[in-house]
Order: structure tokens, then sequence, then C-alpha cells
């Protein structure tokens, strides 16, 4: 199998420290990167608290999903890293808000002690094609 490694404009770009590609497409599927709450356009963190960093976290990818010719009606999993579990239900439903009604992907929640630039919450995602 082939793997096709992909940048997308428009994506906030790795930091000079962490070697990534946005995504990579193996086969039928593509695995995107973990997101940060950071604007594309300046490369920091949102201002705000958790609400504010799920939606950034959640609008990063969809400009990978678009640069790649996907979406988040393809996202068949979900690694939702947490900082603090007290901000669960305030990101359960900034996240649920994104995807239709009942096509919720699968999901693992792994709380963390630190993320990258000081991030509240960071998502990958494991998408069909």
């Amino acid at each position: 199998m082939d793997l096709e490694f992909l940048m997308v404009p428009g994506a906030p770009p790795p930091p000079p420290t962490a070697p990534y590609s946005h995504a990579v497409r193996a086969g039928e599927f593509l695995f995107i990167t973990g997101q940060l709450p950071a604007d594309p356009a300046t490369g920091r963190l949102v201002e705000g608290g958790i609400t504010e960093q799920t939606h950034q976290v959640m609008r990063n990818p969809q400009a990978v999903l678009k640069g790649a010719g996907s979406s988040l009606a393809r996202v068949a999993f979900a690694r939702v890293y947490l900082v603090n579990f007290a901000d669960y239900a305030a990101m359960n439903a900034v996240y649920a808000s994104y995807f239709a009604p009942g096509r919720f992907p699968g999901r693992t929640c792994i709380g963390v002690t630190g993320l990258a630039l000081g991030a509240l919450v960071e998502i990958d995602l494991v998408v069909r094609c």
C-alpha cells in the first residue's frame, strides 16, 4: 500500500520543532495529525477557554479534510486529549455540534498532564476516504 503525505494550505503549519504531515492517506483511510487550537494565520493558541479552544480544534481538521477531499462526515474514529477532565462536559458539547445527530465517530478521551503550546485540548482523527 502506498502512503501519501499531505500538507494542506490553510491548515496550521507544524512548528519547527515538530516534523509531521497534516495527514497521511493509507489506502481508504486518512490519518489526521492531532490538531491544537492554533489560529492558522498566526500559529498561536486562540484566546479563551475550553469552549473556544475546542471550536478551533474542530475547525482546523476541517481545513485538512477539505484539502484532502473529505469532511467530518467521514470520520470513523477520534482521539481527544484533555488536560482537565473538569472541561469534559464543555468540550463534549462543542465536539458534538460538529457531527450530525446519531453519526458520532468512535472515540477515546485521554487525560494528559500537558499539551504543546499550553493547549487545553487536542484531537486527532481517522477518516474513511
